[in-house]
């Protein structure tokens, strides 16, 4: 059997990997890459048509938003999931695909006054929409044969409604060798969700790395923190808006809301309304009231049975429309928006924080992982403006974020869930990481015993009765390994600065003559690497 090493690889979005085996061709997740990438995904190495089939771990567009694509290029197989999973990407991939043809109308009415040539978005509703009707909904714990000599396993992993780590069998010249791809493995403790389910054995496992090199610290106080910030805002007369994932972060929000109005910790200011201002989370609300109560954790069932909903509270309203959004900031009482997209690159927030971060009264609340490069970021980091729209704006506002609320494991939870598995795997392949938190831990790995790796995009192995072996080394890895230390992060500042201006003149080729962002966000890219090289 051969892995293929496709994306999020070195870095956290664009979730890809290649498996093939017994005859046939899987993908494990078919990622969005989001905000910069440091390292582009590498183009699947068989048409789409061959592909037989994809695995997806949990709905998340940076595991599953370029299914449509792969659909719209001549996929035809099947999409094997969770049932919670499905359906929330039934709603997560229409809503991603309203977003391509969104701002390809909006470049070419702005390319249109320049006479710049018409752009097409990455992906239709409608390639969504067939994306969507192949989804095959599968049971957590149930053993499925995709094929003879292939045979899966979802398990929950306690990162989002619906998440798994996925349990795969090959067997081939009469020997099974088995795989686990653990998805992205979820934090401790979180509202509504189980915690992650530990695996007992496997002979190689492919890894997520969001936060090996660092502790989420002590469990927070998240209904005291959440009550300071609310309290403190609503005082001086401001509005929280927080930039939330749609799904997952904030039905979480929602709990802890709920929590707060019942016993109304915050002083004067009780019957403050809170605006689900997205339609994806106004969905993905409802999903998470229409599942399956086995699939909540023990707190969440008891509030079930006591017949109170845990996400449901007065003053909760919803925004579908776009007048009904644009109508929350027209009213000056205070109060909590929540709206996505939760990195701020695209959506409904963007509206908010124009028309909330010059103002002093106000808070902009961060609830989750802002990746490098997303405006999220930029403003956790400190940037004193901004530009929305085209129109530069102050950042006056309060910037906070509420810590330790993150939907992924921290360095301990990583391994107390990999040293689970017992003997230790013969390998460990790291991926879903920072690029030097890949690097971090797998030594950390390393030192406690195990065989590890953290592969680059484009590595492909090949798994055999003699092991696993690296046929085909990833992009930054085919680099010559200097002695000094000095000179190897030269050459990878140099392959960044070589892969970026790769990117750049292709999109100038596919957009000579016109206007697009792209141009403008890849030369930053590189004129921060030159800046990089010189120093």
């Amino acid at each position: 059997m051969k892995l293929t090493f496709l994306g999020a690889n070195h870095e956290v979005t664009g979730s890809c990997t290649l498996l093939e085996a017994a005859g046939q061709r899987y993908l494990i997740d078919c990622g969005m890459e989001q905000g910069k990438d440091m390292y582009e995904n590498q183009p699947i190495p068989v048409a789409p048509g061959e592909i037989d089939g994809v695995l997806v771990t949990h709905a998340h567009i940076d595991h599953t938003g370029l299914l449509p694509l792969l659909v719209r290029n001549g996929f035809r197989g099947r999409i094997y999931a969770t049932d919670p999973t499905v359906e929330l990407c039934g709603i997560m991939l229409r809503d991603s695909a309203h977003i391509q043809e969104f701002e390809a109308e909006w470049k070419n009415r702005k390319g249109k006054r320049s006479g710049a040539e018409p752009v097409e978005p990455m992906y239709t509703i409608q390639d969504a929409e067939a994306a969507v009707r192949l989804f095959r909904g599968v049971e957590y714990g149930k053993k499925t044969e995709l094929a003879p000599g292939l045979e899966i396993e979802f398990v929950d992993v306690g990162h989002l409604l619906g998440s798994s780590s996925i349990e795969i069998w090959v067997t081939e010249n009469g020997t099974t060798t088995k795989l686990v791809f653990s998805g992205d493995i979820g934090n401790q403790n979180q509202p509504l969700i189980k915690d992650p389910t530990y695996l007992a054995d496997a002979d190689y496992v492919v890894m997520e790395s969001t936060y090996g090199d660092r502790l989420h610290g002590p469990r927070p106080d998240y209904v005291g923190e959440l009550t300071k910030i609310l309290q403190r805002t609503f005082d001086r007369g401001g509005n929280v808006v927080i930039p939330s994932f749609a799904v997952g972060r904030t039905q979480e929000l929602l709990y802890f809301i709920r929590e707060i109005k019942e016993k109304g910790l915050v002083k004067g200011h009780g019957n403050f309304p809170v605006y689900i201002d997205s339609p994806l989370a106004i969905e993905a609300t409802r999903i998470f009231k229409d599942t399956d109560p086995d699939c909540f954790d023990d707190e969440t069932r008891a509030l079930l049975a006591k017949g109170i909903d845990p996400i449901q509270f007065p003053g909760l309203r919803v925004s579908v429309t776009s007048d009904e959004s644009r109508m929350i900031n027209a009213d000056r009482e205070p109060k909590v928006i929540l709206s996505a997209s939760g990195m701020c690159e695209a959506g409904r927030i963007r509206h908010h924080l124009k028309h909330n971060l010059w103002r002093p009264e106000c808070t902009i609340l961060f609830v989750g992982y802002q990746a490098v490069g997303t405006l999220g970021r930029t403003l956790i980091e400190g940037a004193t403006d901004v530009k929305l729209f085209g129109e530069p704006i102050e950042v006056r506002a309060e910037i906070c974020q509420l810590t330790g609320l993150s939907g992924h494991a921290d360095k301990n939870g990583l391994l107390a869930w990999i040293n689970a598995f017992a003997p230790k795997p013969k390998r460990v392949f790291i991926v879903h990481g920072d690029d030097e938190v890949e690097n971090i831990f797998a030594q950390t790995l390393t030192d406690e015993g195990f065989t590890a790796c953290a592969p680059y995009n484009g590595a492909q192995w090949v798994i055999g009765a003699e092991g696993a072996v690296c046929v085909q080394e990833g992009t930054k890895a085919r680099i010559e390994h200097q002695s000094s230390e000095g000179a190897s992060r030269a050459a990878s500042v140099f392959q960044r600065l070589v892969s970026a201006g790769k990117r750049l003149l292709r999109v100038i080729e596919h957009n000579e003559g016109g206007a697009n962002k792209d141009l403008a966000k890849f030369a930053d890219q590189i004129n921060a690497l030159c800046d990089k090289w010189d120093r």
